[in-house]
């Protein structure tokens, strides 16, 4: 009988943990619609002395890209710092609410890099990064919001309402952090790896199923 009572309370204890769990999570997506993408909106960029291939392949759906903390810049008057990025072209927005989607991957090592943002702000290059320092997400270096990243595939998916002025940041359909925005004229997105403050010497991360979306 007691072992009945116990069963029969994990059981409730699990039931009760996964309602929890779901309740947390959704489809961002909705009430959004795809924008049609092809490789003419995927732009790279790479330290300007390498050849493409030398830091991004595209193979079997997965776009990976790769950079080395001692690289140069993605051109020779910047003076930015190593990065390996894919600007969505063609998407360009100044207002409305818009969404990037994509399933990223970052494998172990790599650390001290922007890996997602949303460029374009007042006073500021970006308006959002989400970063990698130690196998955590951060939003900027401020504040983690995912522990426990590193060699598995997950679900990003960052909302910019530029008229209220706010993001909503979701990892694997869940609602990770809020944030302001940071004003500014115009804003796309980018990913791929963009050396940060402690940089790892070797940076990579990988994306698939990348998306644009806006709320019609």
């Amino acid at each position: 009988m007691a072992s009945s009572i116990v069963l029969l309370s994990l059981l409730c204890f699990s039931l009760i943990s996964y309602q929890a769990i779901a309740s947390r999570t959704m489809d961002p997506t909705k009430g959004f619609t795809s924008l049609p993408l092809d490789q003419s909106n995927f732009e790279v960029q790479w330290p300007y002395n390498m050849q493409e291939d030398q830091r991004y392949s595209f193979e079997n759906g997965i776009r990976r890209m790769w950079v080395y903390s001692n690289d140069k810049p993605h051109f020779p008057t910047s003076h930015t710092r190593p990065r390996t990025e894919i600007r969505i072209q063609g998407y360009d927005y100044s207002s409305g609410v818009w969404q990037f989607e994509g399933y990223g991957y970052v494998p172990s090592g790599t650390s001290g890099v922007c890996i997602m943002q949303v460029f374009g702000a007042t006073g500021h290059a970006s308006t959002l990064m989400l970063r990698t320092y130690n196998g955590d997400l951060y939003y900027y270096s401020d504040k983690v919001i995912v522990k426990n990243i590193y060699d598995r595939w997950f679900r990003v998916n960052v909302i910019h309402d530029v008229d209220a002025d706010k993001l909503h940041i979701y990892i694997d359909g869940a609602l990770v952090y809020e944030a302001e925005g940071r004003g500014g004229e115009s804003h796309y997105f980018k990913c791929g790896v963009y050396e940060q403050d402690d940089g790892s010497h070797y940076m990579e991360s990988r994306w698939k199923g990348i998306k644009v979306l806006k709320k019609m």
